[in-house]
């Protein structure tokens, strides 16, 4: 393993050099075979003898570990300094095709950022982190991906005593939001622009040169972040808490805590239990990402002028509405686009909302569409049938203007309609054994989400609806 030390080397005053503090007897729960094969790391790497790396008793020779400091705004009130409060970057590990990816560890200690945390995290969150970034992955959305967890017997008190443990997060890089704010707000135009540059350099090295650079990236980062949002919404996912120290400058889904998969579909989903009034529901991410792009913008104001933020902030709405439209437009299995698609559309979802219809299942079901069958699969998962026939009499008609075969667009839908999505009790069900040291049901649901698409009849337990107990969990910052 090459490590590089890049934000140690060329952002002096962004962080504390910090070594983890390790676990008490820590120990390598689970690791994550494909992504260590990303990563040019065989078997040998998870061996008892270098479990000190996971569990942060040693570093790996060129590592530079270092807590970032960075702000934010935290459920939109200014919250001031915050950083990485239980995190540490080990190091920048430099494959030989030219990729680099920050090596982060969680629930790695006592940093100056804590401020009244203790430094540590449970094995419930961190496996949940661990899930969901390889869930969302394999569905294609950018995110941030989890190659170890580390379980231990030293008590960590949250809602209640829970095994402490740690998780190896792997990035392209943990820019956020936050660390420009922070600056900005500090009066230090310089360390925003030293941030900026350094940005450029590494991640958008094609800009370097052009007198445009910072109008070019940050209009980049807008888009980034509106394809993100519009990923989201597509395969119903809530993050629970777009803080703004929780997005990333690349575009990428950061910082997993009280986040949820829609079981029935609610546009106005509130998956996270501490969020009281509701700003981060479901159906508010796209106006909250651009609210978080609008106080990033505010922190770039000593790079650009007030009509280059407005002309980046423009090119939000339309990335947004275009991935979003690519992929619902795909989800129904229209080839073209025409006039009427939105209103197909919006007749389903008001359907779904009326009902409460499962939203993996809806969209599942419908990739078995026929298009010279009056009868669909799906309208048995409606109580309004007479309803669901009109709907999808106008459906059909729709599909029928494509001349595509069943057998090719079922083929095109059922890859953009995932059978499987990490739903909350499923997550639970693989927290429960774990934590009695019984790793066979993490295991098999981790195998199983790294193919959402096409999922093993092994595995068919997991394509059924949630139990209403899996509805009812509640999920909270702490997890």
């Amino acid at each position: 393993m090459k490590f590089n030390n890049s934000w140690f080397n060329e952002l002096s005053g962004t962080y504390t050099a910090l070594s983890p503090t390790p676990l008490r007897e820590g120990r390598l729960l689970y690791y994550s075979r494909p992504l260590a094969e990303t990563l040019a790391l065989d078997d040998s790497a998870f061996s008892a003898e270098q479990s000190g790396i996971w569990s942060g008793e040693r570093l790996a020779a060129g590592m530079q570990p270092l807590a970032q400091v960075y702000s934010g705004h935290q459920f939109g009130v200014w919250a001031g300094q915050l950083g990485d409060g239980r995190g540490i970057l080990l190091g920048e590990q430099q494959l030989a095709d030219g990729r680099k990816f920050d090596w982060h560890l969680k629930g790695a200690g006592l940093t100056p950022y804590s401020r009244m945390g203790d430094g540590r995290a449970v094995l419930r969150s961190t496996l949940r982190e661990f899930l969901a970034s390889e869930a969302l992955y394999a569905l294609g959305i950018p995110t941030t991906r989890a190659l170890t967890v580390v379980t231990s017997d030293e008590p960590v008190l949250r809602e209640q005593t829970e095994r402490g443990a740690m998780l190896l997060r792997v990035a392209e890089s943990h820019l956020r939001f936050g660390h420009f704010e922070h600056f900005h707000y500090a009066g230090e135009p310089e360390k925003v622009r030293q941030l900026a540059d350094y940005a450029i350099r590494h991640h958008w090295p094609q800009l370097a040169d052009s007198s445009e650079r910072y109008l070019l990236w940050f209009t980049d980062v807008v888009e980034r972040t509106a394809r993100l949002i519009g990923l989201w919404q597509s395969c119903g996912f809530a993050h629970g808490v777009m803080n703004t120290d929780n997005m990333s400058l690349l575009g990428l889904t950061l910082d997993y805590g009280p986040y949820g998969f829609m079981d029935d579909y609610q546009p106005g989903l509130i998956c996270n239990h501490s969020d009281y009034q509701g700003r981060y529901a479901f159906d508010n991410q796209p106006t909250i990402g651009l609210w978080n792009l609008n106080r990033l913008a505010y922190a770039l104001s000593s790079l650009m002028s007030r009509d280059q933020l407005a002309q980046a902030l423009g090119a939000y709405e339309p990335a947004l509405l275009k991935v979003w439209g690519e992929r619902m437009r795909a989800k129904l299995g229209l080839m073209t686009a025409a006039e009427d698609d939105n209103h197909i559309l919006s007749g389903l979802l008001a359907l779904m909302a009326k009902e409460g219809s499962d939203y993996v299942r809806v969209f599942r079901l419908l990739s078995d569409t026929q298009q010279q069958q009056r009868r669909s699969p799906l309208r048995d998962e409606f109580i309004d049938r007479q309803a669901f026939d009109s709907w999808y009499d106008l459906y059909r008609q729709r599909l029928l203007c494509d001349e595509c075969s069943d057998e090719r667009r079922q083929l095109a839908m059922k890859a953009v309609n995932p059978a499987l999505v990490l739903r909350n009790y499923l997550a639970q069900q693989a927290i429960e054994k774990a934590e009695m040291d019984d790793i066979s049901e993490l295991e098999r649901l981790h195998q199983a989400l790294l193919h959402p698409f096409d999922v093993a009849q092994s595995n068919a337990d997991y394509l059924q609806r949630p139990p209403d107990w899996g509805k009812r969990l509640e999920v909270s910052c702490s997890s």
